[in-house]
């Protein structure tokens, strides 16, 4: 498993590798704003790639002494921090667009060039984000998750910069500009969607998927009585569940064991590198009562 993501991850650095070196040849020979645009833009990709790169190299470390729960949440660190290189690249692109467009400074050269690195990188981008969200998919990879957004989102800006190109071929030099804009209405809207994501994470946001997941799963099983004080806490690629269970309290603390380990492994296969934790209590008046004082 590991050895595919760091695969995956680093064939993502070597595509952002070659994208960003032929964007900026083109865009400084061109003069585009939209082709040097997408260039700043693989740039931060290139290195939120490589940050990628070491945050799934170490994510999957077991737990130790120092790291109770793992090291998952360095995916999530990560994600956020391709957020911030996101929003650098966006107030980069609007000022430089606002700027040429106040000016008129806009004029442009469009040659062969200018189509074929955009085409180019759209095919790039494509393959690698497929790549990236299968693996990210199969693992459940955040870090891995945020690449594939950025190059899918790439794909788009690329497309808008293609019509920029497009327009100025025909005199309408002034469409460049307008298309970096819309790269950055397009990166700001990824980088919230992402932001968020990582945050909650971050701050341990109970995933509402996965509560219901569990809680469909232990209302289908008869011998649980009731449950409560759920609580379920994403890491990374990891999920820590915790929660109190009643069985009937005839039940031998033999056949107690037995349902809890048949309950962890059912829900261990609902979701995928979960860690289930489960508090027994007998189901009779006395303890519901009690519980019902003290439980938030």
């Amino acid at each position: 498993m590991k050895n595919e993501k760091k695969k995956v991850a680093l064939l993502s650095v070597l595509a952002a590798i070659f994208l960003t070196g032929f964007k900026m040849i083109i865009g400084v020979l061109t003069g585009s704003l939209g082709i040097l645009s997408e260039a700043l833009h693989s740039g931060l990709d290139l290195i939120a790639a490589v940050i990628t790169l070491f945050s799934v190299s170490i994510s999957d470390k077991p737990a130790d002494k120092e790291h109770n729960y793992g090291h998952g949440k360095i995916e999530n660190l990560s994600a956020l921090i391709e957020t911030v290189l996101l929003l650098i690249t966006c107030v980069w692109i609007v000022y430089e667009a606002i700027n040429r467009l106040a000016t008129g400074n806009t004029h442009i050269k469009v040659n062969i060039w200018s189509y074929v690195v955009v085409i180019t990188a759209i095919v790039v981008d494509i393959s690698r984000s497929k790549v990236l969200y299968k693996v990210a998919k199969k693992h459940n990879s955040q870090a891995l998750e945020a690449d594939a957004l950025h190059f899918s989102t790439d794909i788009w800006s690329s497309s808008v910069v293609l019509f920029g190109l497009i327009c100025a071929n025909f005199g309408f030099y002034f469409a460049d500009s307008v298309a970096a804009l819309f790269v950055a209405i397009l990166v700001v809207s990824v980088s919230l969607r992402l932001g968020k994501k990582s945050i909650d994470v971050l701050l341990d946001k109970a995933p509402e998927e996965k509560i219901r997941l569990v809680e469909e799963k232990l209302h289908s099983i008869a011998e649980v009585k009731s449950f409560h004080g759920l609580k379920v806490r994403s890491a990374g690629a990891d999920t820590f569940i915790k929660v109190n269970v009643h069985f009937d309290s005839r039940l031998t603390l033999t056949e107690v064991h037995n349902i809890c380990d048949k309950i962890e492994k059912e829900i261990n296969m609902l979701i995928n590198r979960s860690e289930v934790y489960i508090h027994a209590e007998p189901e009779d008046e006395t303890h519901i009562d009690s519980e019902k004082q003290i439980d938030i």
